[in-house]
């Protein structure tokens, strides 16, 4: 396993109790966690979306993002960066 890939790992499996208010499901869970890398020495990029454009969630769901990231301790810095592309949908939710 690559290095992004453990870290991705480890970084859903930290998210896996940030629950997304509207559908009650952890925000890895329902598919809104496009990615997680280490951009820098002390540095993490979370990749993440909503379920939709303009989502009153939305800044909700970046910070318990960033803070539960935040926690583990894994860098000194977590940036949260909210895309829309791809889209999402409901094929991204794991079952």
């Amino acid at each position: 396993m690559t290095s992004s890939a453990v870290l991705f790992d480890q970084v859903a499996q930290a998210l896996s109790d940030v629950i997304d208010p509207e559908l009650g499901m952890s925000v890895v869970d329902v598919g809104l966690i496009y990615s997680a890398e280490k951009i820098a020495d002390g540095q993490i990029l979370i990749r993440m979306t909503t379920t939709t454009r303009g989502c009153p969630l939305s800044g909700l769901l970046v910070d318990a993002v960033r803070a539960r990231v935040a926690s583990l301790a894994l860098a000194a810095r977590v940036d949260v960066e909210l895309t829309y592309d791809p889209p999402w949908s409901a094929d991204m939710m794991r079952s």
